[in-house]
């Protein structure tokens, strides 16, 4: 299973606050591309992905939203918007993670904590960093789990918690997220 995590700082924590202008939600435009990424193909869904998004935007910062493949889940690439409005509508203002719909769950959960739990659960925690080591020179396990940092990158505090992790690159360039998430799964698709 090829496992992502994206944070963002600004992205919004109340359904509410996703409006028309998705830019200005925090930019939830990224979000919504980044999901289409890790979900769609031509003219399908993978059916083997998991990602974990952090919002840390106001107005209810944090939330951990997880969208898991599942064929019930009400996900189309024109309204990702309106499923994360519903799921942060539905949103519980405690740990323990909430199924609002199949494969859709959410939680007011840290990134620190998340991280913490994934990497206790076994998982091979990489945060994609430029500086980091070529994605081609590793072998994939499967156990992966890729964090993805939003437009602006990592606040401060953040960076100074990811220090520890392990630094992966997909390539020599700054690219957008969706675009990285597109090249981490070429390198599952063909191992």
């Amino acid at each position: 299973m090829a496992e992502f995590m994206y944070y963002s700082k600004n992205a919004v924590t109340a359904g509410n606050m996703i409006k028309d202008n998705l830019m200005k939600a925090g930019r939830m435009d990224i979000v919504c591309n980044v999901i289409i990424s890790v979900f769609f193909v031509s003219n399908a869904m993978r059916d083997d992905v998991k990602l974990h998004l952090i919002f840390d935007g106001p107005p209810h910062a944090p939330r951990h939203l997880v969208l898991e493949s599942n064929s019930e889940m009400p996900i189309s690439k024109k309204n990702v918007a309106g499923l994360i409005k519903r799921m942060l509508y539905k949103s519980p203002d405690s740990e323990g993670l909430l199924e609002i719909f199949p494969g859709a769950s959410i939680e007011r959960k840290s990134f620190e904590h998340v991280v913490k739990e994934l990497d206790a659960e076994g998982k091979d925690v990489q945060l994609l960093d430029g500086r980091g080591t070529d994605i081609r020179e590793r072998k994939l396990n499967g156990k992966e789990v890729f964090i993805i940092g939003d437009h602006e990158g990592f606040p401060s505090d953040k960076k100074k918690f990811l220090k520890k992790i392990e630094k992966i690159s997909v390539g020599p360039k700054v690219l957008f997220a969706s675009q990285v998430v597109t090249l981490i799964h070429n390198e599952i698709d063909r191992s």
